[in-house]
Parts: structure tokens; C-alpha cells; sequence
């Protein structure tokens, strides 16, 4: 590692604690034979199928499709071209996962989309799901197959919540290994919900390796590896097509001359990985996806830049990997995710603590949007990209920050970041 200052001299920068940009030099919008449109579109029937259930036990979901809300947000907008000192452009719209129903983040998509795969697969096992009736899954008969396996994941926090929620409410029991940087509140709901929380004196990637080797010991329980799981990346992809209809409700037009910019918060790089890919099979060279990740967590970026992807970490250039953005305190990235989907990114940046912070007080104040420290790193990506692209294909663009994680964050917690 002595001489990645001086291969990629932005490291230094890095080092330093500045924020940083950069630019992929080896985009390239083809994608991947291993994750195909039918692969996904099969995860978007499997929702379809668990609808029935997901209503049934959770009727604050959409009719029992977990989804949210696309808001526009140009007070927002207004705010972030002052503070660049320039005129605003194009349509900011904010894509709230933030309330996503359940579990109240953006890991609701993979998490609970893993945790149902896992149910589908012992039901059927056990002769259940045959006539297609998946709201069975809430009776207690069920719940009874379901006590006999168990689940098990490595978190910061929100996919530990998205996971424990809808694992225990089926009925398997669940464990979160879950690093010293997740909040204490988060670990409290887990347990409320009868989830049981083993804590670690480490980060998350020594979390996830206790986890990961626990449950390989116990041939009924499942771990939902955030690392490699291609399940948990096809339940973030579906979000793709999803979101085309929402633009198209919003007469949001995407195209060549209208291009469509979206930013998305990264940690160990699953969630916004999956969206990005399914946004790229949608939309293919017309979207151009960027990651936001904290100063002293670039994880994703350290992978993509020197194409090393999960051999080098934040420590690796001498920063700690600690954030006030706890969902995205990771320091290593997916090799899973750097290999499928580094090469799609139009590129990545990097965000203070002190600028998250600011930005979910602005976004409350302005437009009456509560949001954690993480799902506001998306939005100086509105104003990087201007740089890059000519001012009149800007004046037609579409740029999305994508939320990822909010209302579940108690009331006493919410105080503390909007009075900053």
C-alpha cells in the first residue's frame, strides 16, 4: 500500500479528510451476464406473490408493496444552487426511502426481500404456498414451521432493523451482530421487537465475519451476507423499474436530450449497487449514477478508484471509518457489488459529517423533511455534476437524491439533528 499515494494522488487528498470527486475514467454502460432482466423481474413477481401477506401484517405498506414516495423538492433545490452560487437547474426530486413502510429505510428493499425468499423456501420445503395463497404465512401453523429456523445478519443498523422487524414477525428467530457504530435506539427497537442483538467492540466487518461464522455452524440458519448476496442485490434492483413509473406519473421524460442524475448514499455498497443496476437496465446510458460516501468512510470509492475493490479499505490510507452516518460506516466494500456495478457508476464523492448534518437541518427547515445524517450524502451531487455537462443539457435534466433512512429515528434523536 506504500505507493497508492502516488498511484492515485486524490488519495492524499483523501487522507487529509478533504472532500473529494472523482470522476470514472472506465464507464461503461454494459452490464452484467450475472444478474439478468429476468432475474430481476422474477424478484419483482416474488413481491407481487408476498403481497397478500405483507398487507395483511403490515397495513401501512401500499396496498402490501413496500414503496415510497417521489417528492419534489425545489425549495430544496434553491437552497443547495445558493450555497453554490449559481441558478438552479433542471427538476431536484427527493426519493423517500426514508419512509419506506416496515422498516423506514432503503434496506426494507433487500433485506425484507431476502428474509421472504428465505420463508418462500422453507414453506415450500414443508409443503405449504402449493395453491399460491401466501397470506397462510400469518398463521400461527406457520409461524410454528418458521420457529425451527433462524436468521441471522452483520448491520450498522438499518438492515439489521429491516431484517429483525420482518424475520421475527414471520416467526424465525433472528440475530443482529451489530458494530459499535449503530445507535443505541436502533438496537433498542431490535430487541422490543424480539430480535436478539449481540454487540461487537469492532466495526462492521468484524460484525458481519462473527456473524457470518456463527451461522455457518447451524445448518437451519440463514445469514444475509450484505457482502455477497445476489438476493438482497435483486430486491434493491426492482426499485429500477418502480421508479420509471413514478417519473412517467411525473411527466419526467428520459432520454438523451433529458438526462436523469440520481445520488446515492454508499456504504458497503448493496443498496444503492442494486438501485444503480436496475436504474442502468431501465434507463441504460440516459441515467448516470453517482455514490456518496462520508470523508472518513470511502469505501466504495478506495475500491472502484484503484480498482482493487474489496482488498483495500479506509484504514488502508490511514482514516478511521467512523461517521455520524452510521449506515454508511463501512470501510471496506462489497466485492460483489465493485465487480457489477463499479464500472456503471459515473462516479463518486465524498461528504463531511458536518455537511450531512447541516443538510438534514436545511431539509426539515425548507421543506418539512425529516431524514438521518446518511440519506442527506446524496446532495452535493447535484452540484458536482454540473461541471461535467454542458449547461444546456443540464437545464433539461432530472436529478434525484435518494433518502435512505429517516422515520424511525425517535423523536428525542430527530432534535438533536434539526437543531444544528
Amino acid at each position: 500500500m506504500d505507493d497508492i499515494f502516488e498511484k492515485f494522488p486524490l488519495t492524499e487528498e483523501m487522507r487529509r479528510g478533504n472532500e473529494v470527486s472523482w470522476l470514472n475514467p472506465n464507464l461503461d454502460n454494459k452490464l452484467s451476464d450475472e444478474i439478468t432482466e429476468k432475474d430481476v423481474d422474477e424478484a419483482a413477481e416474488r413481491l407481487s406473490r408476498f403481497a397478500p401477506y405483507i398487507r395483511k401484517v403490515f397495513p401501512e405498506t401500499w396496498d402490501g408493496i413496500i414503496e415510497s414516495q417521489l417528492t419534489e423538492i425545489g425549495s430544496m433545490q434553491e437552497m443547495l444552487a445558493r450555497e453554490a452560487g449559481a441558478p438552479p437547474f433542471g427538476r431536484l426530486f427527493l426519493k423517500c426511502d426514508s419512509s419506506l413502510p416496515i422498516s423506514g429505510s432503503i434496506k426494507a428493499r433487500g433485506g425484507i426481500y431476502e428474509v421472504l425468499c428465505f420463508a418462500e423456501e422453507v414453506a415450500l420445503k414443508n409443503g405449504y404456498l402449493g395453491d399460491g395463497d401466501y397470506s397462510i404465512l400469518a398463521d400461527e401453523e406457520l409461524k410454528g414451521l418458521f420457529s425451527r429456523y433462524s436468521i441471522a445478519v452483520g448491520s450498522t443498523g438499518n438492515l439489521g432493523l429491516s431484517i429483525g422487524i420482518m424475520g421475527a414477525k414471520l416467526g424465525f428467530s433472528v440475530t443482529v451482530h451489530m458494530s459499535t457504530d449503530a445507535k443505541q435506539w436502533k438496537k433498542d427497537l431490535l430487541r422490543q421487537k424480539g430480535v436478539n442483538v449481540v454487540e461487537h467492540e469492532g466495526d462492521y466487518g468484524e460484525a458481519v465475519a462473527v456473524g457470518r461464522a456463527q451461522a455457518a455452524s447451524d445448518h437451519n440458519c440463514h445469514f444475509v451476507d450484505d457482502e455477497k448476496s445476489k438476493t438482497l442485490f435483486l430486491g434493491y434492483a426492482v426499485a429500477g423499474r418502480r421508479l420509471k413509473a413514478q417519473l412517467d406519473a411525473a411527466g419526467v421524460n428520459v432520454d438523451a436530450k433529458h438526462p436523469l442524475f440520481v445520488y446515492l448514499p454508499c456504504g458497503v455498497g448493496g443498496a444503492p449497487g442494486g438501485v444503480a443496476y436496475g436504474l442502468k437496465q431501465v434507463y441504460g446510458e440516459n441515467v448516470h449514477c453517482y455514490f456518496a460516501e462520508p470523508v472518513e468512510a470511502p469505501a466504495m470509492l478506495l475500491g472502484v478508484m484503484t480498482g482493487m475493490r474489496e482488498r483495500i479499505c479506509a484504514q488502508d490510507i490511514g482514516l478511521s471509518g467512523r461517521t455520524i452516518a452510521d449506515g454508511l460506516a463501512v470501510s471496506r466494500p462489497s466485492e460483489l457489488v465493485a465487480k457489477l456495478v463499479g464500472d456503471l457508476l459515473d462516479g463518486l464523492f465524498t461528504v463531511s459529517d458536518d455537511r450531512m448534518k447541516k443538510y438534514v437541518s436545511d431539509l426539515y427547515t425548507v421543506e418539512g423533511i425529516f431524514v438521518e445524517p446518511s440519506a442527506t450524502a446524496g446532495f452535493p451531487g447535484y452540484i458536482l455534476t454540473r461541471e461535467k455537462f454542458s449547461a444546456g443539457l443540464m437545464e433539461n435534466s432530472t436529478h434525484i437524491a435518494w433518502a435512505t433512512g429517516g422515520n424511525m429515528v425517535p423523536e428525542n434523536e430527530r432534535s438533536v439533528y434539526i437543531s444544528v
